[in-house]
């Protein structure tokens, strides 16, 4: 065993594919940015005014995963910052991903962490969050300042906590004295701000930019100009790149996941001893991808999430030898006994509904609405995933709920 080890890892210096692996990684950020000049430019023109101490207006990018807005909005703000050195202006731009599992549960996990970002701390928990946005709003008025918060996955904690989160920030400019504000939202979700409060929308006087989908061709592009920095030379296979591309367009055109594909399939390739990657490597990559994909989804949602999904599953297995379909009313009935089990609160029968639809969007289950005649229509439930990954996701919900049954 240790001398087959050795050989891998004496190997690991022969393998002749990657020349920069970063180029592919989700977080580099590519000097020029294909097929998105005239959205930068939009967003560039919006908050130009940051430059002369104007307050701009609040800016929402619309668009699907993949489709550049984070990249966009990055590029847009470093090229701010240089204008900021030169022009010695009080501007200050952060970024937060509200996605993440350490700052999306709460309000007051989101304003602790804004508060680090902008050089002040408090306690992890434990403080009153009106405390907490007296002391974000101290921090910012501690100068003359125009603070740009550029917050993705914006609807994540709208959904998660309240509207009232957005009204809470539209309403901090009026308790600035010295400073200003502007919140820069990234989603994923074209529809969210319609389930927001009015008080919320009205006071956001917001502008936005819809991010359309990548098509084919300009994956290709994309594909190709990123291939060229991160591979060596005679490494891409033939049809490698228009693969990719074929699998990413019919994902939404969803470029994080075509440089995703290609990534992982030259990581297959490499393993396997080859210096070339092949169809057969993209092939492997995407079911590779598929099944990674869905655990971390179950692995980064909610813990009300956790609790739905669970649901269904058990009733799956309930119900499976004896091919009894399951109905979004059964999955609401079992998921209320698994709340008072785990002595937490319960969502609307409505909420719950919209979780399903969630899940059915990730691909987790398939949702058919069955016509009962004058029994009105029903949603039937049925699990989209293998029993590889329905025991895999079960055993990550038990894991995370301390829960098993």
């Amino acid at each position: 065993m240790l001398k087959e080890i050795d050989k891998i890892f004496d190997n690991i210096n022969k393998k002749n594919i990657f020349k920069n692996k970063f180029i592919l990684q989700t977080n580099y950020q590519p000097e020029d940015i294909l097929h998105r000049t005239g959205e930068i430019k939009q967003i560039a023109s919006i908050l130009a005014p940051v430059l002369k101490g104007d307050r701009p207006s609040n800016l929402f990018l619309f668009g699907k995963t993949g489709t550049g807005k984070t990249i966009s909005i990055n590029y847009v703000k470093d090229e701010l910052l240089k204008r900021k050195r030169e022009n010695n202006c009080g501007l200050k731009i952060e970024y937060l991903n509200c996605k993440l599992k350490k700052v999306s549960d709460t309000e007051y996990r989101i304003l602790a962490e804004l508060i680090k970002k902008l050089g002040g701390s408090v306690p992890d928990t434990g403080l009153p969050t009106e405390a907490v946005y007296s002391k974000f709003i101290e921090l910012i008025d501690a100068e003359k300042q125009l603070v740009v918060l550029i917050l993705d996955e914006i609807d994540q904690p709208v959904k998660k906590i309240s509207g009232d989160f957005l009204y809470n920030l539209t309403r901090l400019n009026s308790e600035l004295s010295k400073s200003q504000i502007t919140i820069v939202g990234i989603s994923n979700d074209l529809t969210f701000l319609e389930g927001v409060d009015p008080r919320a929308r009205s006071s956001l006087s917001e502008e936005e930019v819809i991010f359309h989908p990548y098509n084919a061709i300009q994956l290709q592009e994309i594909l190709s100009s990123r291939a060229d920095m991160a591979f060596y030379p005679n490494v891409v296979g033939e049809g490698v790149i228009a693969k990719c591309a074929a699998y990413a367009a019919r994902e939404h055109g969803d470029a994080r996941r075509a440089l995703d594909l290609l990534r992982v399939a030259a990581e297959l390739a490499e393993r396997g001893d080859s210096n070339k990657i092949s169809i057969e490597n993209i092939d492997e990559a995407n079911e590779k991808i598929e099944k990674d994909k869905v655990l971390d989804t179950i692995k980064s949602e909610s813990k009300q999430f956790q609790l739905i999904l669970y649901a269904i599953i058990k009733l799956h297995e309930q119900n499976k030898e004896k091919n009894i379909p399951i109905f979004t009313g059964d999955v609401f009935n079992y998921y209320k006994d698994l709340c008072r089990r785990e002595k937490c609160e319960d969502l609307t029968q409505r909420r719950v509904g919209d979780i399903v639809q969630t899940c059915d969007m990730f691909g987790i289950i398939n949702v058919t609405v069955i016509s009962k005649g004058r029994g009105g229509r029903m949603r039937e439930i049925k699990l989209a995933i293998n029993n590889d990954l329905i025991e895999k996701a079960k055993a990550i919900i038990e894991e995370s709920l301390s829960y098993t049954n």
